[in-house]
């Protein structure tokens, strides 16, 4: 691109978050159809008869029309698809979509497109709208699909030591993204029950939109969201903290 050109982008985009700038505008990041995670100029939406006022709200879900000039992208237009506003008048619900997008923002390189997270991250936030599903099996469904976008893919069918064929197992590797066959856990094996190996593999290979064909007792719901802490934890840079905050505040109640 040479100096003086204008790039123009027209892409489905969800608000990830905002931050002001200068006396009237925005920073605004989002997660894109077309450009991934990028971060844009909103001119005058901290003013309130802004055009952008609506559209630059935490969540919300639009077609976006972005300009990029030397070094910053501009939001041009935006026409909004869904605001997803009624997700902010529930506490559960603005703790799990904010640690969507904090999930995105830390995982995600800028422009790093990817279209097939991008709908499973816009169908999360419609289930999660919806309150049909169990937001925490939910979050531990969108966290195995971030993380095998991502790099680190998950093997439950095979062994991911020796890559022998298994029906189940009761270890699971940190180290080897995957089930452990008997026969090589002992040096590189976590123990985990066999319901919750079954469940991470069922949410592994299912499409979000069925995460509806499973239900998840406690016990294993605590299970799991362990075992993927773990991994979130050692595979990414920043660890999320807007969930781990909201269990501290439930677990004190």
């Amino acid at each position: 691109m040479g100096d003086g050109v204008l790039s123009i982008f027209k892409t489905r985009a969800l608000v990830l978050k905002t931050q002001d700038y200068k006396e009237n505008d925005k920073l605004v990041w989002l997660f894109s159809e077309k450009l991934g995670k990028v971060c844009a100029l909103a001119r005058g939406a901290k003013k309130g008869k802004s055009k952008f006022l609506s559209s630059t709200q935490s969540f919300c879900f639009g077609e976006y029309i972005l300009y990029r000039g030397k070094s910053l992208y501009t939001i041009n237009e935006v026409e909004i698809i869904d605001s997803f506003q009624s997700i902010l008048k529930d506490i559960d619900s603005i703790t799990y979509g904010s640690y969507f997008c904090e999930l995105i923002l830390i995982a995600l390189q800028d422009e790093e497109s990817n279209r097939e997270l991008f709908k499973d991250f816009v169908k999360t936030f419609y289930l999660l709208k919806s309150k049909a599903v169990d937001v925490e099996v939910l979050a531990r469904m969108f966290e195995m699909k971030l993380l095998d976008v991502t790099g680190y893919r998950f093997n439950f069918e095979r062994c991911s030591v020796c890559g022998k064929k298994i029906a189940t197992s009761n270890y699971i590797s940190f180290q080897y993204h995957g089930g452990i066959c008997n026969e090589c856990e002992r040096n590189n094996g976590t123990i985990i029950s066999y319901p919750a190996y079954n469940i991470l593999r069922f949410l592994n290979k299912t499409p979000v939109e069925n995460i509806n064909r499973i239900a998840v007792s406690t016990e294993f719901k605590e299970e799991i969201y362990k075992v993927l802490n773990i991994f979130i934890s050692q595979n990414y840079a920043k660890k999320p903290k807007s969930l781990e905050i909201f269990n501290c505040l439930k677990g004190s109640e």
